[in-house]
């Protein structure tokens, strides 16, 4: 069962705002992580006095809580117990309760937290949509486009400083990215860090900017690009081309490129996943007698044998024919359909075989309105 708000922070249900921030103040100062060295439990407490605080020293809250219970906020699995902070928006506390978490956890909020220099400058990912034949979608092949895009300043060759001058330790944060800020809150003084305007959290800044892109580091122009792609891809596919998005002030980590494929509609093939599906007709004798017929396939003409007495209509496998299967050895499968081609009009020789032909097997086909005759006019 669910540990009720109040008796977490030892209080009753008519306790005063005062009474309140005074058993949190004290819990917080007892269970948090830098007094109980490591203490899962005593961290645990600490999360739950921080979420129990959180509710009831916000009055609209704490109505909803004294109305509905552990349900007043939608919370799952036994309500508030064991949910800690996490299970709430910490900006919401306040600039104090914020600053009292950054410094107690590292920064992170929910994973959210700052994390200094490693994470001060990234490229923003790009996105590309390109429209490939059937034939670039199942062989693979190489694009080329030109594209505007944030791209590493050539001048300075992304330093941001200009030729010939120094890049020099920043004097704010003496290299480290970072800038400790103290802050008084009400369990006293408290440090947090966060990056460095000045540098951006680089450590460092030129002496000198860059005169093309202003001590940046990076300047928008159109780049031309060539992707490669694999063999296999099929409409509706992304690919992520790590690094050739936009590039990052001062030597930063690049953004990604997510190329979005489409592929043209063919003529004759009809794909799904690494199979293709094809339709192709034959002569009426060659279904009769069987014959040899070529197959035409996405790997060129193929001879096939077709068995007598072939009915229209009738599919054939054609194993590893299809398309190569992305990311893995072998291929799909061709599968053809044959339509035994009825013929409108035949010659009169024609015709006089096929009478011959019905006559030996009893049947009349003598009116000449009948189904011959009709073919024969």
């Amino acid at each position: 069962m669910a540990q009720n708000l109040y008796e977490i922070l030892g209080l009753q249900k008519n306790a005063s705002e005062d009474e309140i921030k005074r058993a949190y103040r004290k819990l917080a100062q007892k269970y948090h992580p830098d007094t109980s060295s490591g203490d899962k439990a005593g961290e645990q407490k600490f999360k739950e006095a921080t979420t129990a605080y959180e509710v009831l020293s916000d009055k609209q809250k704490r109505s909803q809580y004294d109305q509905f219970g552990d349900n007043a906020f939608g919370q799952q699995n036994g309500g508030f117990n064991g949910q800690g902070a996490n299970g709430f928006d910490m900006n919401g506390f306040g600039d104090n309760l914020a600053d009292i978490f950054e410094s107690f956890f590292g920064g992170q909020q929910g994973g959210n937290g700052r994390q200094g220099r490693s994470q001060s400058a990234r490229g923003n990912d790009r996105a590309l949509d390109i429209t490939l034949t059937f034939e670039e979608a199942a062989f693979g092949t190489e694009k080329s486009f030109d594209m505007e895009k944030i791209s590493r300043c050539e001048r300075c060759d992304g330093s941001g400083a200009l030729p010939g001058s120094k890049i020099s330790t920043c004097s704010t944060c003496n290299g480290s990215g970072e800038v400790r800020v103290v802050k008084n809150t009400m369990l006293g003084q408290m440090t947090t860090r966060r990056v460095c305007d000045r540098c951006r959290g680089e450590g460092s800044i030129p002496e000198k900017p860059c005169d093309k892109c202003s001590g940046i580091g990076v300047v928008r122009r159109e780049e031309k690009l060539k992707i490669k792609i694999p063999a296999g891809v099929d409409s509706g596919a992304t690919l992520k081309i790590t690094g050739k998005g936009d590039s990052a002030p001062r030597g930063g980590e690049s953004g990604d490129l997510y190329v979005n494929i489409g592929v043209k509609a063919h003529k004759q093939f009809t794909r799904k996943g690494s199979d293709v599906y094809s339709e192709q007709s034959i002569d009426l004798l060659q279904a009769i007698l069987g014959s040899n017929t070529d197959i035409q396939t996405a790997h060129g003409a193929l001879n096939m044998k077709v068995p007598s007495g072939t009915q229209s209509g009738r599919l054939f496998k054609l194993k590893e024919y299809g398309i190569p299967r992305l990311g893995r050895e072998g291929k799909g499968d061709h599968y053809v359909k044959l339509i035994v081609d009825i013929p409108q009009k035949i010659s009169k020789k024609e015709r006089e075989l096929y009478m011959q032909l019905a006559t030996e097997k009893g049947i009349d086909v003598s009116d000449e309105k009948g189904f011959l005759g009709k073919i024969f006019e």
